[in-house]
């Protein structure tokens, strides 16, 4: 028996959706089944209508459907939202704090009233404990075993002493027992459990480049508190002491990467998190690292925009602006991961980058791949490798004379540590010669622009493929980038079930682009369809200019949601690409 289903929690913020929803996700997960989870939330303490939703499945999942399965309401505005849309699904609710319509039918077994605060004061005296309540009722309805609930919540209070994970544990219980024995119709959902538990992972996205920096050697990290950017910068933080990692919450993102780039010149390996707002602040530091090639790992979490626009919500859409930013013209990269695989091993892949090349790396992904939690096996930290690209102290008696910024036929110049014995390290943030110092001629500008820019084209021979997903020979390409990932992957296999020609391309390594490996891949399509959470299919611009594929048809989304796999496929119709 397959299972497939999706429970989403409503309520305002201040209500414990969060509570309920990580329960649930790490219950199932427990269990060996596989979990994806998203929330969508405004910027408000309190109120305002949030949604908690989870998936779960026993097959590969990477992203959330359409469908809901289980409301659970803690609202109103909750029930008015979803009604419509529920065909064969059930909402819990509390009657005593939420009035529904009395014309309403409920006996048909769409709305099933759980007296959760009742419940709560009757079996713990306080009504604090009606999220376990629900989340105990909710289980109840999938006929799901219990105790991998008792062991979660156990988990989750077990600092708070006995007395609490004690309370949470009853009333968990209690809301099961009454789903099990007060629904109409038994379990309305029959859920068995999955034989393959290998012990994957529960991870967001944010907390995987976290992981992966401090894998990849992190010695610092400055930053400055923006959404969805600093779940990396607490995850560092609460790791540091166990890594001997320095981690500063500067004043403001100015100070941030300055901050970084002082330690990277010291020969620290450092970065900074930040989202659109905040790196608009860092572009001038970004021009310093690109003329004093100083080694920088910018992880950047986009939401929409412009100024603070929808801080909580998605969006691709600083692509351009990374590309762009800082005057003038110097080598960057640009990583975006798409699952929390490429965001521990692209992640600890920037650090190298940036070393071996001395340039900006950034990390692109929005608040969609940051918050959300995924299961997935867990990250090899064999398979991470810490390449420094540093000159040794042997290197440099060798060398004799240094010259931090030599002419080399790959534009990299050997780079040592200032203080290091036999070697002056000096930078300019005005145009320098080979030894770092103030030269305005020119014929030095001639040489150090080229050399810098040369760079730029060993990467892009040595930066890795797309990946493509389905056969080779597809009619239509659907090419997406960072976490537009996991909604296109099952939007691939549901088309491809239906009878339809279709594969898709994604990159993860967005700049520069290996134009010959894209151009062979792409050759083969009738169709080539970009998705991309903006407004103006920034990739699209970029992809078609570097490669000169023309992109057939674009399917864009900037309202601070992301795709669902029926969104894009619903999208495709309406443009008659299938």
């Amino acid at each position: 028996m397959s299972t497939d289903l999706v429970i989403r929690v409503g309520g305002t913020a201040g209500q414990g959706l969060q509570t309920i929803g990580v329960a649930l996700a790490k219950t199932f997960k427990k269990s060996g089944f596989n979990v994806f989870a998203t929330q969508f939330y405004l910027s408000r303490v309190r109120g305002g209508h949030n949604t908690f939703q989870v998936r779960v499945s026993d097959e590969p999942i990477r992203a959330m459907t359409e469908r809901v399965d289980i409301l659970i309401a803690l609202d109103e505005e909750s029930i008015e939202e979803q009604v419509e849309e529920m065909t064969d699904g059930v909402i819990i609710f509390d009657s005593d704090v939420i009035k529904i319509d009395n014309n309403t039918d409920t006996n048909n077994g769409l709305f099933f009233h759980v007296p959760m605060l009742k419940i709560a004061k009757d079996v713990c005296g306080n009504k604090i404990y009606s999220n376990s309540v629900a989340s105990g009722a909710a289980l109840g309805l999938m006929c799901f075993e219990f105790d991998y609930l008792a062991k979660v919540l156990t988990e989750a209070f077990r600092k708070k002493g006995d007395e609490i994970v004690d309370n949470n544990v009853k009333a968990a219980r209690a809301g099961y027992d009454y789903a099990r024995e007060n629904y109409s119709s038994g379990c309305k959902f029959s859920v068995g459990e999955p034989t393959d538990r290998d012990g994957r992972m529960l991870i967001a996205g944010n907390d995987a480049v976290g992981l992966g920096a401090l894998a990849a050697g992190l010695q610092f990290l400055a930053a400055y508190p923006m959404t969805p950017s600093t779940g990396v910068m607490t995850y560092v933080a609460a790791n540091a002491d166990d890594f001997n990692v320095v981690v500063e919450q500067a004043e403001d993102e100015i100070a941030a990467l300055n901050m970084v780039l002082g330690a990277s010149f010291a020969g620290a390996r450092a970065m900074t998190t930040t989202s659109g707002g905040g790196f608009s602040l860092m572009a001038e530091a970004l021009g310093l690292a690109g003329i004093t090639e100083t080694p920088a790992v910018i992880f950047l979490s986009q939401r929409p925009g412009p100024a603070t626009g929808l801080p909580t919500m998605t969006e691709q859409g600083d692509l351009q602006f990374v590309l762009t930013a800082a005057q003038g013209e110097f080598p960057r990269c640009v990583l975006a991961p798409g699952t929390p695989d490429d965001c521990f091993y692209l992640t600890a892949e920037a650090f190298n980058i940036a070393d071996k090349y001395q340039i900006p790396v950034f990390v692109m992904s929005d608040q969609y791949l940051a918050d959300s939690l995924f299961t997935c096996e867990k990250f090899d930290p064999s398979k991470v490798t810490i390449n420094r690209y540093l000159l040794s102290d042997e290197e440099l008696d060798e060398k004799g004379e240094y010259k931090r910024y030599e002419i080399t036929p790959t534009g990299i110049s050997p780079r040592a540590i200032p203080g290091q014995a036999g070697a002056l390290v000096a930078a300019d943030s005005d145009e320098h010669n080979e030894y770092g110092h103030i030269d305005q001629t020119i014929e030095n500008r001639i040489l150090m622009n080229e050399k810098r820019m040369k760079k730029l084209e060993l990467l892009r021979e040595e930066i890795k493929p797309p990946h493509l997903y389905g056969p080779k020979d597809a009619q239509i390409t659907l090419v997406g980038w960072g976490s537009t990932y996991g909604p296109l992957m099952e939007v691939v296999n549901i088309l491809i079930n239906e009878g339809h020609s279709v594969n898709h391309l994604h990159f993860t390594h967005v700049f520069p682009l290996p134009v010959e490996s894209v151009s062979d891949v792409l050759g083969n399509s009738e169709k080539i369809v970009c998705v991309e959470n903006n407004a103006t299919g920034q990739f699209a611009r970029l992809l078609e200019c570097e490669t000169g594929v023309k992109i057939s048809e674009k399917i864009l989304r900037s309202d601070g949601k992301p795709y669902s796999p029926e969104s894009i496929i619903r999208e495709l119709r309406e443009k008659e690409v299938i």
